[in-house]
């Protein structure tokens, strides 16, 4: 059996995640003495003379010229993501989806070949279906967990096989050791959609992974409050993403990565106590009677448990259940909810619910939504901070109506 890389404690001599979420990234002396990453609120940066110039052109490390082509605040933003996910380097979008297409769109030429499972992200689904077909990119949609089918997919041609884990909204876990080792067999690059974990419950590279990506919206942000992306890797593969993003434009703003930065420094603290509720929460509804079925990669019924507690220190702060009844049923449900909120997105402080069916798929007949697994009575939770009582007190009463 494959050794798995270790989950949580940091290598020795360094700081653990938690300080390192703090701190990493930034000079220990800032602008003004401040003592936190001040925005650097311009589209142009100038030169002291012709010297300056020409050690600009040499090493664009060392500065900046225009907004497009990077900013300081951005750059510690990348600098702490790297860090956090042990990535070599590290860049950020204006949002999750301007990251995944970017970063496929680098990857790919006329006549390539990319291998998709069917569980991924319905917008990220419908580029690769859709519009990558127009610059004669083909692509195979494989069903989640057939490793075999997976497999067989890959062609001569195939550039990557892409996927998340866990995904939603049914939190299947992708066996990294697994997909690396079937990547390597055929020389294809492999991308995870790595949201829904975080960080700090698992962190694809050191399971071989090539790319991870994040919509920063969610867990790291952490807020409710911005829109951002990223992408992580070894610097050669992100230097080729990074040159597409000064051309497409996908660039997120100073004061974005402000919050982005400020949200990095809780979401340890804020993901620990979302896996704690989440898994108290998934363990009410699993025994509650108008409660169907329950999704939750770290309850033993989840038929990824075993590989999720394998390489993930904590089983995330999404529950997804179906309950007994119908559609009107489940509309009663979301009538009744007096604290969650009714949403679409996750990983903020507060929590939120969603109806897939009524709203994410809202334009999908319902046979259409069947074969997708997305029924009249499938909802999605996503916890917040609040206290775990209060929640499950809400969900009951819900329940009961």
């Amino acid at each position: 059996m494959t050794k798995r890389p270790r989950k949580t404690k940091a290598r020795r001599n360094r700081w653990s995640l938690s300080t390192r979420a703090v701190h990493a990234g930034e000079p220990r002396r800032k602008y003004a003495d401040s003592l936190t990453t001040p925005i650097v609120q311009t589209s142009t940066f100038t030169f002291r003379d012709s010297r300056h110039i020409e050690s600009y052109t040499k090493d664009k490390k060392e500065h900046f010229e225009y907004g497009r082509y990077g900013n300081p605040t951005a750059k510690i933003a990348e600098k702490r993501l790297a860090d956090l996910e042990g990535a070599e380097d590290c860049v950020v979008f204006s949002s999750g989806m301007s990251a995944i297409t970017t970063t496929i769109l680098t990857l790919v030429k006329s006549g390539d070949h990319i291998v998709v499972t069917d569980d991924s992200y319905k917008k990220t689904l419908e580029f690769c279906q859709s519009y990558l077909k127009q610059f004669g990119i083909e692509c195979t949609i494989v069903p989640f967990g057939d490793y075999s089918v997976l497999e067989k997919a890959i062609k001569k041609n195939t550039r990557f096989i892409f996927s998340e884990s866990p995904t939603n909204p049914y939190l299947n876990i992708f066996d990294l050791v697994k997909l690396k080792k079937i990547a390597r067999r055929h020389n294809v690059l492999t991308l995870i959609d790595s949201t829904f974990s975080t960080p700090f419950n698992q962190r694809p590279l050191e399971f071989g992974i090539d790319l991870v990506l994040h919509s920063a919206t969610k867990y790291l942000g952490g807020h409710n409050d911005i829109l951002a992306g990223a992408v992580l890797g070894k610097e050669k593969l992100i230097e080729k993403i990074r040159d597409l993003h000064k051309s497409m434009g996908g660039l997120i703003d100073p004061h974005c990565c402000y919050l982005l930065l400020r949200g990095l420094k809780t979401f340890p603290l804020r993901v620990e106590r979302q896996n704690e509720t989440a898994l108290k929460i998934a363990g009410f509804l699993e025994g509650h009677p108008r409660v169907k079925k329950v999704y939750y990669p770290f309850l033993k019924s989840h038929r990824h448990y075993k590989v999720a507690t394998e390489q993930m220190a904590g089983g995330g702060g999404v529950v997804t259940f179906e309950i007994k009844g119908n559609l009107n049923d489940a509309k009663r449900l979301l009538d009744s909810l007096k604290l969650c909120y009714i949403g679409p997105s996750l990983g903020g402080v507060e929590t939120l619910i969603t109806h897939p069916a009524m709203m994410s798929y809202y334009d999908y007949s319902r046979k259409q939504r069947y074969e997708l697994g997305i029924t009249d009575t499938l909802f999605r939770l996503a916890v917040g901070i609040e206290d775990v009582e209060d929640l499950i007190d809400d969900l009951e009463q819900a329940l009961r109506k």
